[in-house]
């Protein structure tokens, strides 16, 4: 049994073979997923080596405790306190070696629909190499010539790669919440149950946005100045207010029965989650008091213990950041998720309603738990075709690597930024964040005024 294991996991990291995650006391686990958490974990790797580099911390404790520091440094070529292997422009370099990584992917596994073949193999398999591969590309990164050039060019690169990262996931935001609206009304034909639990969804949405709002307004503004905290707030709350009326006019309805204030709802609560977001990312504001003594407005009076672990807030807030980033990663590369940005969806009729209706119906791989009774722990579930889109899924990842590096740079304040400071604020995270915000609002609009202004093509959501 041991020789049988390690003769597999040496297929998995040497071979075309399926990963069982190399742990014998995990359960089962189909093909496509463990494919999927095996680039999750390159992933992981290098965001962990990105926050490294932009660590202050890490760089002066480096400095400090290892003998013969600057000696090594100059060995290495790496400046005289290994400069450039530290700060913006190494994680830079860092990012595009990943991003080639998964581009050079992306190119490959094009219009791949069967697992038996070569290239299938090479995506489901040799991981050991993958992983040389990958550390080839980020460490050939520090070579490239003229580097200057390179920053300057890549960095816009960047931006537009975080941007159209955040358009996929605010399009796969309101495709979800059309999905979730279509799936409890479809269980209205046979059970009515399904209207009080659309009621009571939509009514605690709306006051968790409703509460969201009053707070910030509380919290974030006073009564002289914050004049754009002010307008922020009355401007997406006046937007929330909109699309909830033009979900539910005759208009809309009338081509889009479907059309409700739940999907309305979800989106109103996003809105407030992103304005909170950019408010609480705003560099503070510095005002006299009639002491003559210089005190922050405009931001929360919470004392500042909550803040005297600049290292625990930092490492938390960034850990949740990057796991809210793997998780768009990975269920934004599924196939419905895949079709409904090609704008494929399935039948209403075709529906049937379900609590979790993110996941499939009970029993649709009951076929592939009969057929793994004993033996490997891989279950190939790709044996009659691929169950995502391999190109599509390295394309997320590619997109990801470049919003992992502006975020971590805080985009265009890139040579102030470090790890320590990542939550102190900044003009560029608030005013991305603003912009995902009306970015969100504009296509649930368009959503529900697309078939009113093109009444001759045929909309489905």
């Amino acid at each position: 049994m041991s020789a049988q294991c390690c003769a597999g996991q040496l297929a998995c990291c040497c071979g075309s073979a399926g990963c069982s995650l190399c742990c014998g006391c995990c359960p089962r686990i189909r093909q496509s997923r463990s494919t999927r958490f095996m680039y999750a974990l390159y992933f992981i790797l290098v965001v962990l080596l990105c926050c490294v580099m932009m660590s202050r911390t890490v760089a002066n404790e480096m400095k400090e405790r290892i003998p013969f520091y600057e000696d090594i440094c100059k060995g290495i070529k790496a400046g005289d306190t290994c400069e450039k292997l530290v700060g913006y422009s190494a994680v830079y370099r860092v990012c595009f070696g990943m991003a080639c990584f998964f581009f050079i992917f992306c190119l490959l596994t094009l219009n791949i629909n069967s697992s038996k073949g070569c290239r299938a193999h090479i995506h489901n398999g040799f991981w050991f190499f993958k992983l040389l591969l990958l550390g080839a590309m980020c460490s050939g990164a520090f070579f490239i010539p003229d580097q200057e050039t390179f920053l300057n060019a890549w960095r816009y690169v960047g931006a537009v790669g975080g941007f159209i990262f955040i358009g996929i996931q605010l399009i796969l935001l309101v495709e979800f919440a059309h999905k979730w609206n279509k799936n409890w009304t479809a269980g209205t034909a046979t059970n009515k149950l399904w209207y009080a639990a659309l009621a009571l969804v939509t009514l605690i949405m709306y006051s968790i946005a409703a509460g969201g709002l009053i707070l910030m307004a509380v919290f974030y503004t006073q009564k002289d100045g914050c004049l754009e905290n002010k307008i922020l707030l009355g401007l997406n709350g006046g937007l929330c207010l909109l699309i909830s009326v033009v979900a539910i006019s005759p208009c809309v309805q009338n081509r889009q029965p479907h059309s409700g204030l739940l999907q309305s709802g979800l989106i109103s609560c996003y809105v407030m989650y992103l304005t909170f977001s950019a408010l609480s990312s705003k560099p503070v504001e510095v005002a006299l008091d009639e002491h003559g003594r210089n005190v922050t407005i405009c931001v929360p009076d919470l004392g500042q213990d909550l803040y005297r672990d600049e290292n625990l807030v930092t490492g938390l807030g960034t850990t949740l950041l990057f796991m809210c980033i793997l998780y768009s990663c990975l269920t934004s590369t599924t196939r419905s998720s895949s079709d409904a940005l090609q704008g494929r969806y399935a039948a209403p009729e075709l529906e049937v309603a379900r609590c979790c209706f993110c996941f499939g119906p009970d029993g649709e791989d009951a076929e592939e738990q009969q057929n793994v009774k004993e033996g490997p722990r891989v279950i190939y579930d790709e044996k009659r075709g691929t169950v995502y889109s391999y190109s599509y899924f390295h394309f997320v990842f590619f997109l990801a690597s470049l919003y992992v590096m502006m975020t971590v740079t805080s985009w265009f304040n890139y040579e102030s930024a470090n790890i320590e400071t990542f939550f102190s604020g900044s003009w560029s995270i608030f005013w991305v964040k603003m912009a995902s915000c009306w970015m969100c609002v504009l296509l649930y609009l368009g959503t529900l005024v697309a078939p009113l202004c093109c009444p001759s093509r045929q909309f489905s959501v």
